[in-house]
């Protein structure tokens, strides 16, 4: 061993520099639960079986090629790493190769890379500047040695070996009661960053196979699925708004906490405040949103569907068949228009939509963006809504308006002149930017009620007013344990989830009040159904009415963590809900095992298009 290091010194210093900079990186950056020194310790060899592959193969080619051959790997190996710090910097999650596919309508990230880059960061890469410059100066020191098949076939054999080892241990320390593959912390424990992208290409030929090898019995099993979970809803609210106009505004970011609360002694969302007083408010519904963020969940809000864990479901899915609300309304004579002032083709929307139903769309091109109202990822709310009123005006009733604000889209930017509320005071600079802007979507959602009544629209229409995703990221947590006055702990972390909901039905204000159990976004639209008097067992949804007395409280996020109300489960450990305390897996085990099936029947529906074998959907000759 010390011969071959002696004769290999480059390749062997750059393959420690990147493990030990991996491990280091991935300690400090990802929040994962390793709760044992095994886990751990497996962990910190994981990158070691990837990289002992790809710097070995290097051997193989001559010692003129060596040099570029191992710098490229390691340039692209940090690559790995430090777009992967970046991105959990903000979204804690791992950059799937789905997301990739999707290039520049994954945006998150390169719109708003200048928020997320931060000085330090050129040490991601000034190791590896520093051993090129020894190199130059020094190319004797840093040998170099080719080794074919046949003569380094003992050193091929240890390599195949260590590699096996390291990677079957990561399978094994996994108690089989917590592993699943709906949480991309424990694939990263297991198999490490870089094996991750091997596995998760693994998965990516499946699940595309999915639709190929599908058969109609796998729609039944999940029929049956949905038969014994279905929930009555409440007959009692049932076509409470039939025959009304729908509006469903999407409130970009917005988290429930700020509901209700104030900042310097002003409210924060006033107007949504005082809607909240006469419409029907759910304080405890999570995001379940996957990658595809908010348009994950537009397509929960119309399917009940839960979105797939890797890359966006608009992109997976945009030729599938589904039953979409769109479908009942447009038999029901509703005209439908989605409106977003940013470009169509943006997560793929303008294919998806048609498979949606809508009728229409109105987008970017068509409204007036100048330069005075553009902000980040569009127009100022406001100036939206207010454009958008013509359009609206023109349809004809009864009709279904989907709205898509925007100003309060990280990294929430804001004209110091369009604040309506002082930006909070903390070492976090997103923390204290949501507050403004969060301040204005609901000001603009004021603008909007009152065009609305101008127009003679507001009486006839129910109003259904949801946030799409969470707002603050948990790097951001202890910034803002200041405004929450408590700390953030695992299962806060998870109550932080939650997303306001709100439906308001004027002329039906006696009928509404304030509900605190537990759902999730699939839970919206069975709810909607029902108050719209629509058939809900024409549907295939996985949610049930938020206002049905025989619900059982139940949420899971699409990274396999549940909520009841009695527990929360989350980073391989049981919480008691109301206190926070730790309890058994005992405790939480079959509400994880039921979100487990809840993904596994979704993703099923979504990878295999297996709405298609729905009896109303086939062709009378294929039957």
């Amino acid at each position: 061993m010390k011969a071959f290091i002696s004769n290999n010194r480059l390749m062997v210093l750059l393959m420690t520099v990147l493990w030990v900079k991996t491990f280091t990186v991935s300690v400090v950056t990802f929040d994962l639960a390793l709760n044992r020194f095994l886990e751990m310790l497996i962990f910190a060899v994981n990158p070691m079986a990837f990289l002992l592959v790809v710097f070995s193969v290097g051997m193989l080619f001559s010692k003129r090629i060596q040099p570029s051959y191992y710098f490229l790997v390691a340039l692209a190996v940090s690559g790995i790493l430090y777009a992967n710090a970046v991105y959990y910097r903000e979204f804690i999650d791992i950059i799937t190769l789905p997301m990739l596919v999707m290039g520049g309508n994954a945006g998150d990230l390169s719109t708003s890379v200048v928020e997320l880059v931060q000085w330090y960061d050129v040490f991601f890469f000034l190791d590896l500047a520093v051993i090129a410059f020894f190199f130059k100066r020094k190319r004797d020191w840093f040998t170099l040695s080719r080794m074919s098949l046949k003569s380094g076939a003992k050193i091929y054999s240890a390599v195949a070996v260590v590699v096996l080892t390291i990677v079957v241990s990561g399978q094994v320390v996994q108690s089989d009661e917590r592993v699943h593959s709906f949480n991309r912390d424990n694939v990263i424990k297991s198999v490490g960053l870089y094996n991750f992208y091997v596995y998760d290409a693994y998965i990516h030929l499946v699940t595309a196979s999915q639709t190929v090898f599908a058969d109609k019995d796998d729609w039944t099993d999940i029929q049956n699925h949905l038969s014994d979970t279905y929930v009555e809803p409440n007959r009692d609210l049932h076509g409470l708004a039939e025959d009304r106009n729908v509006v469903m505004i999407s409130l970009e970011s917005v988290e429930d906490f700020v509901i209700g609360e104030t900042l310097n002694g002003e409210e924060i969302t006033p107007f949504l405040n005082e809607l909240i007083e006469d419409s029907f408010y759910f304080d405890n519904v999570y995001d379940q949103t996957g990658q595809g963020k908010t348009s994950d969940a537009e397509f929960m809000m119309h399917n009940s569907l839960y979105p797939i864990g890797r890359g966006a479901v608009f992109h997976a899915a945009s030729e599938n068949q589904f039953h979409p609300l769109l479908k009942k309304l447009g038999e029901r004579g509703y005209e439908s228009t989605a409106f977003h002032a940013n470009d169509i083709s943006f997560y793929n929307r303008e294919e998806m939509y048609e498979q949606l139903y809508y009728d229409d769309y109105v987008e970017e091109k068509d409204y007036e963006v100048t330069e005075d109202i553009n902000v980040g990822w569009g127009m100022l709310d406001i100036d939206f809504f207010e454009q958008s009123m013509p359009y609206l005006n023109d349809m004809q009733e009864p009709f279904y308006g989907k709205f898509l604000t925007l100003t309060n889209h990280f990294p929430y930017e804001l004209d110091e002149e369009q604040h309506l509320i002082e930006p909070f005071d903390s070492d976090s600079d997103i923390v204290n930017r949501y507050f403004p802007t969060v301040r204005y979507t609901d000001e603009a959602v004021r603008v909007f009620f009152d065009e609305m009544k101008e127009a003679g629209l507001y009486e006839d229409t129910m109003f259904v007013l949801y946030g799409d995703h969470y707002g603050i990221a948990e790097t951001h947590y202890e910034e803002l344990e200041s405004f929450l006055g408590y700390e953030v702990t695992p299962d806060e972390s998870v109550k932080l989830d939650r997303v306001p909901v709100i439906i308001h039905i004027p002329g039906e204000e006696d009928q509404a009040f304030h509900s605190s159990t537990v759902g999730g976004q699939v839970d919206v639209l069975p709810t909607v159904v029902n108050l719209l008097g629509l058939d809900d067992q024409e549907m295939y949804m996985f949610g049930s009415d938020l206002l049905s007395e025989d619900r059982d409280e139940f949420a899971v996020l699409r990274n396999g963590d549940v909520v009841t109300d009695e527990i929360i489960y989350t980073k391989e450990t049981c919480f008691d809900a109301e206190d926070g305390s730790e309890r058994p897996f005992s405790d939480c085990s079959d509400a994880f095992e039921f979100g487990q099936s809840e993904l596994h029947y979704s993703d099923q529906i979504i990878y295999g298009d297996l709405l298609r074998f729905d009896p109303e959907q086939l062709d009378p000759d294929e039957d």
